[in-house]
């Protein structure tokens, strides 16, 4: 009996050190749980540095406190998730290459009657005229701005703001390059236009005639105010103008017998009358 106890009582403490070493004891990975953690770790280190090496600094000037959040990598890690503003802005514009033309898509030119694709009239004036009729300069003349409101009477409204607005190129001056570029614009789309506003060729002479009369009138006009102001320069000329205060100068005295007094007189109409001793 004695030798009995001695033993139950070591079962038990061996009970219950079994019983609390799975709460004390630390959980030990294996060799291979450790590789795969020291990976996944060096994985998220090298994920970080591309994203900090793609973008080195913040370009965001908003003031306002942005909350970031993270992602669980799952291999103990977090990392910042990207702001989706900045995932948008970072998109570019792709570009697709334009695609084969076909024959059925060739344009016919209104001069030659021959098919063509492209040509320079087409795409900057949207006329269907090929680049080898083009060089016929006297059959599609180009004008400046100018020269349209004063051959056809247009207003800026008129070339820029009714539809359509007239197309046009932008170009140096030839005279002098420090002046402003001038705007040139397909004589015969001007034309047409000057025919909406006027209605006909003889609308448009119409108004020639009417503003040429004006500046007939102008000019006359200008001319006798001229000729008034220099008659007056004569006039004034002739006569003397004091600038001073007017002094009277009397003319012979005359004597008056009834009153025994004389008097003289003076141009501006002032009599004196005195008597001598």
């Amino acid at each position: 009996m004695s030798d009995s106890a001695p033993s139950c009582s070591g079962q038990q403490d061996k009970c219950e050190e079994e019983q609390d070493s799975p709460e004390d004891e630390e959980i030990k990975l294996t060799s291979a749980q450790k590789a795969r953690v020291e990976r996944n770790r060096q994985r998220a280190l090298l994920l970080r540095q591309s994203r900090l090496a793609k973008k080195p600094y913040s370009v965001s000037t908003d003031t306002k406190q942005k909350v970031t959040r993270t992602i669980d990598t799952g291999a103990g890690f977090f990392l910042e998730e990207e702001d989706q503003d900045e995932s948008k802005s970072k998109t570019t514009e792709v570009k697709h290459p334009l695609g084969p033309v076909l024959e059925s898509d060739a344009l016919v030119c209104e001069d030659c009657g021959k098919e063509f694709m492209d040509s320079w009239l087409l795409t900057t004036y949207n006329v269907t005229v090929c680049d080898v009729c083009k060089e016929d300069t006297e059959k599609h003349p180009l004008v400046t701005k100018t020269e349209a409101k004063d051959r056809y009477l247009l207003k800026d409204s008129d070339i820029e703001i009714r539809d359509p607005p007239l197309k046009f190129i932008i170009r140096k001056n030839p005279r002098n390059p420090r002046w402003g570029d001038m705007k040139l614009y397909y004589e015969p789309q001007v034309y047409d236009r000057a025919m909406e506003v006027w209605g006909s060729e003889e609308g448009l002479e119409k108004a020639h005639d009417e503003r040429s009369n004006k500046r007939e009138k102008a000019k006359r006009k200008k001319f006798d105010k001229k000729v008034k102001e220099l008659r007056l320069a004569v006039r004034s000329s002739l006569v003397r103008v004091s600038s001073g205060p007017h002094e009277h100068e009397y003319g012979p005295e005359t004597y008056d017998e009834e009153t025994d007094t004389y008097s003289v007189s003076c141009e501006c109409g002032h009599v004196r009358n005195y008597e001598k001793m």
